[in-house]
């Protein structure tokens, strides 16, 4: 995996998510008009932080959005977040720009305006309301208006019961399927007759109302 460039907009509960999330193999730096929130995700995350408005140029100048391969702006106000990319896109040149949504009927005009639009209401809020811990279920994606969820499950290092029957024995809940294995950066595609390993990730697509049911299931 190459190293990427990442700058953020925002960093409250979902940009300081994302920025210790993305640190750990990427450069990432934050954007914040709020200069306690600055501090504390400076002292809590190693990511550069600027305190300023995204909207205005010098911030994302000082950001070097000209460098960046992504461009995210995840604050709560929609007309910030479409700004600050139209900026990034329109002044700098970023290859790709995306915002949180907060109202979803805004969708539609992120999406003209070539920005990625993710509403908080559905990706971001699973994303970053779920609790991270070891064992943690990530989000990747939603489908079928919201019913139908791409998520990622960490198995605990330590192991748990999962780790002792085969896949198929497993009695995943209803409208749960397991789609990949990462194991030791190599992806296993599950059959049946695989035992899951401590530390493995497994990618699955699950309804929405399951998602607790599986993270139970392969983290305790």
């Amino acid at each position: 995996m190459r190293t990427i460039h990442i700058v953020i907009s925002g960093g409250g509960k979902v940009g300081s998510f994302l920025a210790k999330k993305l640190s750990g193999q990427h450069t990432v730096v934050v954007i914040e008009k709020d200069e306690a929130t600055c501090q504390k995700l400076a002292t809590g995350a190693s990511v550069m932080v600027i305190h300023g408005d995204a909207c205005d140029y010098r911030y994302q100048e000082e950001a070097r959005v000209d460098m960046a391969d992504v461009f995210a702006a995840v604050t709560g106000d929609d007309d910030d977040n479409l700004v600050a990319c139209q900026l990034a896109r329109t002044s700098f040149d970023v290859s790709r720009a995306v915002a949180r949504v907060n109202n979803p009927k805004n969708e539609h005009i992120f999406n003209l305006m070539g920005i990625d639009a993710i509403s908080s209401t559905t990706v971001i809020s699973h994303l970053i309301e779920e609790e991270s811990t070891v064992g943690e279920i990530i989000t990747l994606g939603v489908l079928k208006k919201g019913r139908v969820a791409i998520v990622e499950v960490d198995i605990p290092s330590e192991g748990c019961n999962a780790c002792r029957s085969k896949i198929k024995d497993l009695g995943l809940p209803s409208n749960c399927v397991l789609v990949s294995i990462i194991r030791n950066d190599d992806v296993v595609i599950p059959q049946g007759e695989h035992i899951l390993a401590p530390g493995d990730t497994v990618i699955a697509v699950t309804s929405i109302d399951k998602e607790d049911s599986l993270k139970k299931l392969l983290t305790t």
